[in-house]
């Protein structure tokens, strides 16, 4: 087995990963298509943490391109290099967890919106928990921005799962990366050892 191949093979899907946490992240600020609620300050304030942008996207970008730099073509060579693919990785998993926990925390809070009764911007599902998102009927007390609730769950949640792949694939390489690099040191003092 070919440890660099893999490595490269995580690399290319972390990287498309990553730029779908952008755009994800992005389309968090412009509930609609509109740009005025982002101008005016009236998103949530997890929408701000920037969590796809920065964490699942450059934090993740960083590894991905390592992982896809790397060159080892046999698999017992550059054990240096698959090692420290292992610290690559690490960013990845700061970046990919940063964003895992700020989605689940916009989902549990809900969205930050126009109520009809109060007619001021608050967070109305705050003391759910969480519950809001299997109580439809519930929904329609956000007036602005338009359907800010399916909004945000689609968004956040499409985040949560992108950040909890991305997790998994910097975790799995931090495997490739050490057996990768032990592999590697094996095979430079033993010429007989097969990876």
């Amino acid at each position: 087995m070919c440890f660099g191949r893999r490595a490269r093979c995580v690399g290319y899907k972390l990287l498309i990963l990553a730029l779908l946490c952008i755009v994800a992240n992005t389309l968090l600020y412009f509930p609609n298509g509109e740009t005025r609620f982002a101008s005016e300050h009236h998103l949530s304030k997890y929408v701000e943490c920037l969590h796809g942008i920065l964490g699942g996207g450059f934090l993740v970008l960083i590894p991905a391109a390592v992982f896809i730099g790397l060159h080892n073509d046999d698999c017992c060579g550059k054990s240096c290099a698959m090692l420290s693919s292992v610290l690559a990785a690490l960013v990845g998993i700061l970046g990919s967890g940063y964003c895992i926990i700020i989605s689940a925390l916009g989902l549990s809070q809900g969205p930050y919106c126009l109520t009809r009764p109060e007619r001021n911007w608050i967070y109305p599902f705050t003391d759910s928990s969480g519950g809001y998102l299997f109580e439809y009927n519930k929904w329609s007390a956000c007036q602005e921005p338009q359907n800010i609730v399916q909004w945000n769950v689609t968004l956040f949640s499409i985040l949560l799962v992108l950040g909890g792949i991305e997790f998994i694939l910097c975790f799995i390489q931090i495997i490739n990366g050490i057996l990768g690099g032990l592999c590697g040191l094996c095979c430079s003092h033993e010429e007989t050892y097969v990876c």
